[in-house]
């Protein structure tokens, strides 16, 4: 690289990657701090909400806790749960709300560490800029898993990811496989078996907590409970998912209801011979595992409501599982598709990050984030957005806001010290 090229590059003091929840939050705490920056979005802000989300989705918190302090949701009632557009919408009200030097529809290709001299070389879709810091605020749905079972060919299923699902009347007519029993996998099957369709799920390893227990939302409860502020997941708990739903106003992921329903649970995705699929027999063990969970923290609840000596009304019927449907006690283990009529699978198995596009010392042999909250392993280099960045509730829209916080702390007492001029003599 010449110095003419350097020269050329537009400079910056902080570049912040990302224009969704994390890379908004990380600018309003920047500015609180009088650090110059600059934010990139290589499509909209919060374009994740807008297009990487299905039609019906809403926030799976409540509006009086899925926000930032500095800003309510307008017309959605508190303990609402706010439309996907609403949340994109909300967003961009408040970058606009705090002057974010955001610049969209820029995409970064690539940071490089310069060499003798502090900073990095960002190349970009619209040009070369000189960055000191640089934070990576693109979260972590970067990458939809696609495990690979089901090989693609004009006599199988259509196959897509939750992220490219949008409504029943997208896929062709006939049954549905959704894999993956999380609030992404429960709220699509739901809506499929609603709409008419013959639904098999797939259910692996899950918590489910109840959408509310004894009057307040189970997000009320984590908190009270001190449970957002865990700092590592419970062992061998670190992939399983949460089935928790805001959709038709809320309600506890039940999987009793949904066979009830109609929707044919299924053990874990396995294998796939010659047109059959295989299930894992792990069906009755994931559901009693869910069941735990959530009596542990109705246990969890109780004891608080009696040491705290709390008026919160009894709900002994939280605690009524009710038997467990024919498909748990007589599972399926192999589904013939075309003889069940299956013509669409929706794989709700979640993403993976990608940060190829960051220098290889931020991350570790697996293309993982190397930090500690967020404070990256490259000097220089920040994350935000991450789950368990700094606490279970970081990818949270509130947690993200309290982690961006820190970075942007971080970033001001590190500016402080290089820009520290000793006394003359």
């Amino acid at each position: 690289m010449s110095p003419q090229q350097d020269q050329q590059a537009e400079v910056v003091e902080v570049l912040v990657v990302g224009a969704g929840q994390a890379g908004v939050a990380t600018s309003e705490h920047l500015s609180d701090n009088g650090v110059p920056h600059l934010v990139l979005e290589r499509e909209r802000i919060a374009e994740r909400w807008r297009t990487g989300r299905w039609d019906s989705l809403v926030a799976n918190g409540p509006a009086w806790h899925d926000r930032f302090p500095g800003l309510e949701f307008p017309d959605v009632d508190p303990d609402g749960f706010a439309t996907k557009d609403q949340v994109a919408a909300y967003f961009e009200a408040y970058a606009e709300k705090i002057a974010a030097p955001i610049r969209t529809g820029v995409e970064v290709t690539s940071v490089t560490r310069h060499e003798g001299r502090p900073g990095f070389r960002v190349e970009t879709s619209d040009g070369v800029l000189d960055a000191r810091f640089v934070v990576a605020a693109t979260g972590p749905f970067q990458r939809p898993v696609f495990p690979p079972i089901v090989p693609a060919g004009p006599a199988s299923p259509l196959q897509i990811h939750s992220s490219d699902y949008r409504n029943p009347d997208q896929l062709p007519e006939g049954a549905v496989l959704v894999v993956g029993a999380g609030s992404s996998g429960v709220q699509i099957a739901d809506e499929l078996q609603r709409s008419g369709r013959q639904v098999f799920l797939s259910v692996g390893p899950h918590d489910r907590p109840p959408r509310s227990y004894r009057g307040r939302d189970f997000c009320w409860w984590l908190g009270v409970l001190g449970l957002w502020d865990l700092e590592t997941p419970a062992a061998g708990a670190e992939h399983v998912t949460i089935a928790v739903s805001g959709a038709r106003g809320g309600h506890t992921v039940d999987f009793r209801a949904l066979a009830e329903q109609g929707v044919r649970l299924v053990g874990m995705t396995e294998r796939y011979d010659d047109g059959v699929l295989h299930f894992r027999t792990d069906l009755a063990d994931n559901i009693a595992a869910g069941d735990a969970n959530l009596l542990a923290l109705l246990d969890q609840a109780d004891e608080w409501v009696q040491r705290n000596g709390a008026d919160l009304p009894e709900e002994p019927e939280a605690r009524v599982l009710g038997p467990d449907p024919a498909s748990v006690t007589d599972p399926l283990l192999e589904l013939d598709l075309a003889a069940a009529g299956v013509t669409s699978i929706v794989w709700a198995t979640g993403f993976a990050t990608d940060y190829s596009w960051l220098p290889a010392g931020a991350l570790d042999e697996s293309g993982r984030p190397r930090h500690r909250r967020g404070v990256s392993a490259e000097p220089g280099i920040y994350f935000v957005g991450l789950p368990w960045l700094s606490r279970r509730g970081s990818s949270f829209i509130w947690g993200v806001w309290h982690d961006a916080k820190h970075i942007a702390g971080h970033i001001a007492t590190q500016r402080s010290y290089l820009t520290y001029q000793a006394p003359t003599a």
